[in-house]
C-alpha cells in the first residue's frame, strides 16, 4: 500500500487576514476615499456601528453589496475579515471570490488568501483554477514555495484523492524541475490519483536514483506495480527492500502482503495483511484483507473485516472499488441516481440555554436528477415555506418570492430558515449511503442493510420497511447551540 506523507502545517505564504482589527484603523479612510458618493460613506459608517454593536450579519451583507456596486475590492476584503472573525467560513469564502474579482490581475494576496479558504473548505476542484493563475505570476522559488504550503495543506482535506488529483493540475503547470525530496514524491502520488501511472513511476524511479534507501519511494513503486499486477518479481524486490528498511510500518506490510497475494501466496499474504491490519486499522487493509480471504473462500470472514472498514472509512476509493466487485450491493452505483422521496420530519433543538431551545414540524419533498437535488420545504398543513435547489458548488433558497444563493446548501438553510436542518448529502443517506469527499462511517445489520451512518457530525439511524424501502431515519449531533434530533418518516403510497 502506498503511504501518503503528511507534514504539519506550514507558515508564510498563505497566512489569512485573522482579524477585522488588522488594519481597519487607516483602511476604513482608504475605502472612504474609494467611494463616489455620501451615501457610500454613510453606509461604511453605519455598517462599523452595526458590528461594534454585534450585528455583524449586517455589517458583512453590507460590505459586500457596497463591494459589487462601487466595484472596490478593499469593501470585500473587509467583508471577508468579518466573517473569519465571525467563525463563518462560508461566508468568507464568498467574500475572497468577490475580492479577488474585483482586484487587479497583478495583485496576487487575493488569490492567496482564496486559494487557501478553498482548501481549508474542502473544495479542493475550485482550487485549481486560482492556483494556476497565481503560480505563472511567479519565480521559480516562489512556485516551489506555493507548492509546498499546498503540501502541506493536503494535510487537512477528507477526500485525499480528490486533494491529490488537484494538487496534480497545479503542479503539472509548473515547468522548472522540481527539487524538494518531499514534494516530488507528493507529486507521484498526485500523479497517480489522477490515473498518470507513467508520470507516478518516472518521478519514483528519479527520487530513486538519488536516494535508493527511501523506504516510501520503494513501497510505493512496489505497491503501485503489484496493484497493477504487472512486474511483479520487481515489485516483491522493492517492497522487499522498503520492509527491511522499515520493518514496523503497517503500510509497508500491507503492500508485502498484497505483492505476495498476487504472486498466489494466499497463506502467506493472508499472515501478513492480518498482521498489519491489527497494527494500524486502515480501510485499505480491510480491503486487501477481506480480497484474500474472499478469494479462499472464507467469505463471511470477509465480509466481517470489510465491515470493520466501512466503519473506519466508508468512502475510501480502495475499499468501494473492491466492495464493487465482490459485494455490489454494498457499494455506491456508478452513475449519479435518480429518486424522490415524500414525507414529514420533526426538528427538536435543545439549546445550551432555555432562551436556545427551538423545534419546527412539516412536510417534505426531494427529488434527485443526476448531480441536482430539489428539497422542498412545507408548514404542517401543506403550505409551501422554501425550495431548495443544490448543485454542485452552489444553492439558491426561493421564498417569498426571493433567492438567496450560498455555496452550501446547510449553511443557507440555517442562516434563512433558522432550522439545522441538512441538506447537503441528504439523497445519499436517504439511499443508505455516505456522501462523496467527506470522512464517513457505516454500520451494517445481520441482512447487511446499513443501520447507521456517521458523516458531517451526524449520527443516523435507519429503519428499513419492506422492498428495502426507507420507513423512518433519526439524525442527530451535538453543536455548539446544543443537541439537535431530527425525525423523518417517508410516506409510501403505492404499498
Amino acid at each position: 500500500m502506498s503511504k501518503f506523507i503528511r507534514k504539519p502545517l506550514l507558515q508564510g505564504l498563505f497566512l489569512l487576514v485573522a482579524s477585522s482589527g488588522l488594519v481597519f484603523s487607516g483602511q476604513t479612510q482608504a475605502q472612504i476615499d474609494g467611494l463616489k458618493t455620501g451615501e457610500g460613506v454613510f453606509e461604511v459608517l453605519a455598517s462599523e456601528i452595526a458590528l461594534q454593536r454585534g450585528e455583524a450579519g449586517l455589517a458583512y451583507n453590507t460590505y459586500l453589496e457596497m463591494a459589487r456596486q462601487y466595484k472596490d475590492p478593499r469593501l470585500a476584503q473587509r467583508a471577508m475579515e468579518i466573517a473569519i472573525s465571525g467563525g463563518s467560513p462560508d461566508l468568507a469564502l464568498q467574500a475572497a471570490k468577490t475580492w479577488d474579482e474585483l482586484s487587479p490581475s497583478s495583485e496576487t494576496k487575493p488569490k492567496e488568501v482564496l486559494i487557501t479558504l478553498l482548501v481549508l473548505s474542502n473544495r479542493w476542484p475550485d482550487t485549481v483554477k486560482p492556483a494556476i493563475s497565481l503560480l505563472r505570476k511567479q519565480t521559480p522559488a516562489q512556485q516551489e514555495n506555493t507548492l509546498l504550503q499546498l503540501q502541506a495543506l493536503l494535510a487537512k482535506a477528507k477526500d485525499e484523492t480528490e486533494a491529490l488529483r488537484a494538487f496534480y493540475e497545479i503542479a503539472s503547470t509548473v515547468k522548472v524541475p522540481l527539487k524538494d525530496p518531499g514534494l516530488l514524491y507528493t507529486y507521484a502520488m498526485s500523479a497517480e490519483k489522477y490515473g498518470r501511472n507513467d508520470v507516478m513511476e518516472k518521478t519514483l524511479r528519479e527520487i530513486l536514483r538519488k536516494r535508493p534507501n527511501d523506504a516510501n519511494s520503494l513501497n510505493a513503486l512496489g505497491y503501485s506495480l503489484a496493484d497493477r499486477n504487472i512486474k511483479l518479481p520487481e515489485a516483491f524486490a522493492l517492497i522487499s527492500k522498503a520492509h527491511e528498511l522499515s520493518p514496523k510500518d503497517a503500510f509497508i506490510l500491507d503492500s508485502l502482503g498484497w505483492v505476495n497475494f498476487r504472486l498466489g501466496k494466499n497463506a502467506l499474504a493472508l499472515e501478513q495483511l492480518q498482521q498489519a491490519f491489527a497494527m494500524k486499522p486502515e480501510a485499505d487493509i480491510a480491503a486487501h484483507t477481506g480480497e484474500v480471504l474472499w478469494i479462499m473462500n472464507r467469505r463471511p470472514e470477509a465480509e466481517e473485516v470489510w465491515s470493520k472498514g466501512q466503519k473506519l472509512d466508508a468512502n475510501n476509493p480502495t475499499l468501494k472499488e473492491t466492495l464493487k466487485r465482490f459485494k455490489p450491493d454494498w457499494s455506491t452505483p456508478e452513475k449519479p441516481p435518480q429518486g424522490s422521496w415524500d414525507g414529514r420530519f420533526a426538528v427538536k433543538v435543545i439549546g445550551i440555554t432555555d432562551s436556545q431551545n427551538q423545534g419546527g414540524s412539516g412536510g417534505f419533498t426531494l427529488t434527485q436528477d443526476a448531480l441536482k437535488d430539489i428539497l422542498e420545504i412545507r408548514n404542517p398543513i401543506g403550505g409551501s415555506i422554501a425550495k431548495i435547489t443544490i448543485n454542485p458548488g452552489e444553492a439558491t433558497l426561493e421564498r417569498d418570492g426571493q433567492v438567496v444563493t450560498a455555496i452550501d446548501a446547510d449553511t443557507l438553510i440555517q442562516n434563512t430558515l433558522g432550522l439545522p436542518l441538512p441538506a447537503r448529502g441528504l439523497s445519499n443517506w436517504l439511499r443508505g449511503e455516505v456522501r462523496p469527499g467527506s470522512e464517513a462511517s457505516i454500520d451494517r445489520n445481520a441482512k447487511g442493510q446499513v443501520s447507521k451512518i456517521n458523516q458531517d457530525g451526524w449520527e443516523l439511524a435507519y429503519t428499513w420497511g419492506k422492498n428495502m424501502r426507507l420507513d423512518k431515519l433519526t439524525m442527530t449531533r451535538n453543536s455548539n447551540i446544543g443537541s439537535i434530533d431530527i425525525r423523518l418518516v417517508f410516506d409510501h403510497p403505492n404499498e
